[in-house]
């Protein structure tokens, strides 16, 4: 089995060095305090990610402004109240030797007014389809206002501890830098608009506030969407221009995406089907024009396409997002060359739709409980038979082995997967069958006796006379009432 080299050697981001390549993304949790604080649970999640192995966390989204919430739960920089939550965050994540940098934010025309109880404010009064509300076009003192506002932001960051900070410019309307920075959104007659060099204007002067409070050994990255790929989008061509101006400005780093949100929104949450590393081509067309690190997001979900990106020099380093949900631990088993024992994450979008609750995914249910959900040796093993081998029953036979019990697998039909076996074959979704891959590797590993072929009864109970029987034979699918179905 191969084992990727290049994605752990160290680089450095301006002054911050990082042990390996691999980033975690910046991904909504929901699970910060409503004061903006960071919560007991949410630094359970990072700190298992960085005791993971992975170099960099990048934090979801921190609002710079009280007022401009993302989601009911949103992480904050806007008050000093604040770093002492940060500040044992950091400590967490560097006990495990990964660098921290917040994602700084001002949602702008995402910000609604259900949540925020105010009008959202935006570059100019056009409302995201996402939101469709429109917001209100910020004043001249009100830039003025977000301007300091993300300067402070920074400073408390770094007395927090952190290692540095990311400025969200990326996806279009999903934010007000990005806002500010697309013709889609941004339509002003005065400095602030009218041109690329206008439209950038409102980001030079937050680098600029933050530069003014953290000096220059304290490293800026940039998210950023190199080519919006929507009628009236910004294309590469200008970004490529941006991006060397940002440098002289004061950028460290760029962390590149692609696509305006919510036009285009299967290049911002890539779903299973999708190419996988599909923003390489964004992140090297980057590369060519600067020279500090470059970044590429967006279906990395594995090491052997993370390496291949960095040896054929498409990107510096890799972000890496939901299959570090699925499997914090994917960096420590790649470096050693257990690949197989990686839990795959498959694309399937189950982690958005579970926001309301904190992070969730459908391979790893221990993902934002990992302090709840810690896998112990059981004071009394027992004799456990598990009926159904398809991925519930894969799961529960993987997870009693692991804490010691005696565990006996019985499927009825000749192969294990269940209705994965059905759900693969339609198109796009063939990724599926990782799932049923990994967890056939890992029940073997772990000692369960699988037996294909075999169905539980009444009988075979009596005969094994098993401690415990789990019933995981799955659902009976539902089939409609409609004339002409059975033909």
């Amino acid at each position: 089995m191969k084992i990727p080299k290049k994605l752990f050697t160290p680089i450095k981001i301006g002054t911050m060095e990082v042990k390996n390549r691999i980033v975690m993304a910046p991904m909504g949790t929901n699970i910060a305090a409503s004061d903006g604080s960071v919560t007991e649970r949410l630094i359970n999640y990072l700190a298992a990610r960085a005791k993971g192995g992975v170099g960099l966390i990048i934090t979801e989204i921190t609002t710079v402004d009280p007022v401009a919430k993302y989601m009911p739960n949103t992480l904050g920089a806007f008050d000093d109240k604040l770093i002492p939550s940060w500040r044992d965050l950091a400590n967490a994540v560097h006990a495990y030797g990964a660098k921290l940098a917040p994602q700084l934010i001002h949602p702008g025309p995402i910000a609604t007014s259900a949540l925020t109880g105010v009008q959202p404010v935006g570059p100019s009064a056009i409302a995201s389809p996402l939101i469709r509300e429109v917001p209100r076009e910020a004043s001249i003192e009100e830039i003025e206002e977000i301007v300091r506002e993300f300067g402070e932001a920074a400073r408390r960051m770094k007395k927090a501890g952190c290692d540095g900070v990311e400025l969200h410019m990326a996806h279009g309307g999903h934010c007000l830098v990005a806002a500010f920075t697309s013709p889609i959104f941004n339509k002003r007659a005065d400095a602030y608009g009218g041109s690329l060099e206008g439209r950038l204007k409102f980001p030079l002067e937050i680098i600029s506030s933050m530069r003014a409070e953290v000096g220059r050994d304290f490293p800026i990255i940039v998210r950023i969407s190199g080519d919006e790929l929507v009628t009236d989008g910004r294309s590469m061509e200008e970004t490529q221009y941006m991006v060397r101006i940002l440098v002289d400005a004061g950028v460290d780093a760029f962390h590149v995406s692609a696509g305006a949100y919510p036009f285009i929104a299967e290049r911002v949450f890539p779903p299973m089907g999708t190419p996988l590393g599909l923003n390489a081509a964004q992140a090297a067309a980057i590369k060519e024009v600067v020279d500090v690190p470059v970044m590429s997001v967006g279906r990395i979900n594995n090491p052997l396409i993370a390496e291949h990106i960095l040896e054929t020099g498409k990107a510096d380093l890799v972000v890496i997002g939901r299959a570090l949900i699925a499997d914090p631990e994917l960096p420590k088993k790649a470096a050693t060359g257990r690949l197989e024992d990686i839990a795959p994450c498959v694309g399937c979008l189950g982690c958005l739709e579970g926001l309301r609750e904190g992070p969730t995914c459908v391979i790893n249910p221990a993902a934002g409980r990992e302090k709840e959900m810690a896998l112990t040796l059981a004071e009394k093993p027992k004799r456990v038979l598990v009926a159904g081998g398809g991925p519930g029953g894969l799961e529960a036979a993987r997870v009693s082995a692991l804490r010691g019990h005696q565990v006996t697998l019985f499927e009825k039909s000749d192969k294990l997967g269940g209705q994965l076996n059905i759900a693969c074959i339609a198109p796009t979704k063939q990724e599926l069958t990782l799932f049923t891959k990994y967890l056939s590797i890992q029940v073997e590993k772990a000692g369960v006796k699988v037996e294909l072929g075999r169905e539980v009864t009444p009988a075979v109970v009596e005969e094994l006379k098993p401690d415990v029987v789990i019933v995981a034979t799955g659902g009976a699918p539902l089939v409609p009432g409609i004339p002409g179905v059975d033909k």
